[in-house]
């Protein structure tokens, strides 16, 4: 009976063992976004598709010894400022795309990067804990002085955008949609909506993770709520009232603890379809428009 037992135990310690693995390469190696997967959605595949045949540059951008590509698109403003536009977990610059015609008018050059172990870019996710320094990276080669700089996050890329501006990067303000506080918030919230176990797995493996990405196991000093407390900087939150993957909670308290932020929540709004809603894509346009060219 006792070894049936240890058998037993063994072959349970076994399971969420792997379960543990399974989940930190789930998190840290999400879905990736592509050209050709956009384009089997039936939507644009790249900028020149989603404004009518505009031109449009690719390069790539050298980030932790990483070829990183890079949308680079003109915008119709000359004198606007250039933002740069990061994408969420699991996203890629093609989830840019929707966003981009609203932004074009207003801006006078409009980046969009593929952040490590998403679209097209090589290497793993590190949840928010690296790209600040990808970021840092792509600012350094398009820096224009006395060109106004903003930096467009969505989800994990507005943690990051948050980051970067808390360390003092030279971004001269902040839009962040759909942001979160704590990384095991989105990472409970993804893997619970896709009727993946979350219970007894997420919490080691986000642990482990942590440790590898240099933050701990605790994740000390990832909270964008405390950090958006330490900007200098205005900051634009969007986010729908209805996400299921980042709660609006979190978006009141960044706006609340930031000292210059306007919060924008779009009723009904879900995580994803802020801009495929019309209703919600013409509250969001007319929030970035007031901020960017009030």
């Amino acid at each position: 009976m006792l070894g049936l037992v240890q058998l037993l135990a063994i072959g349970l310690l076994v399971y969420l063992s792997a379960l543990i693995w399974y989940t930190m390469r789930r998190l840290s190696r999400p879905p990736r976004r592509t050209y050709s997967n956009a384009i089997a959605r039936g939507r644009p595949g790249d900028p020149g598709e989603a404004l009518g045949g505009r031109a449009f540059e690719s390069w790539t951008l050298k980030s932790r010894g990483l070829d990183l590509p890079v949308w680079d698109v003109k915008g119709d403003d000359p004198d606007g400022p250039v933002v740069i536009m990061l994408h969420g977990w699991g996203d890629g610059r093609v989830g840019a795309l929707t966003r981009l015609p609203s932004i074009v008018p207003l801006c006078s050059r409009i980046l969009m990067p593929d952040l490590p172990g998403n679209g097209e870019a090589p290497g793993i996710c590190s949840l928010g804990t690296r790209e600040s320094k990808d970021l840092h990276a792509l600012i350094e080669r398009v820096v224009e002085n006395g060109r106004m700089l903003i930096v467009y996050g969505w989800s994990m890329g507005a943690g990051v955008a948050i980051q970067a501006g808390a360390q003092g990067q030279p971004i001269d303000a902040i839009i962040a949609e759909a942001p979160y506080r704590l990384a095991k918030t989105p990472a409970r919230n993804v893997l619970r909506n896709a009727n993946l176990p979350h219970t007894a797995n997420l919490g080691p493996a986000l642990a482990l993770l942590g440790v590898r990405f240099g933050v701990g196991p605790r994740w000390q000093g990832f909270d964008r709520a405390a950090l958006a407390g330490t900007l200098t900087l205005p900051l634009l939150v969007i986010h729908g009232s209805d996400d299921e993957v980042c709660p609006v909670v979190d978006a009141r308290e960044i706006a609340a603890r930031t000292p210059d932020a306007t919060l924008c929540e779009i009723e009904h709004g879900r995580h994803n379809d802020l801009w495929t809603n019309d209703a919600h894509l013409e509250r969001a346009s007319a929030a970035i428009r007031a901020f960017i060219a009030p």
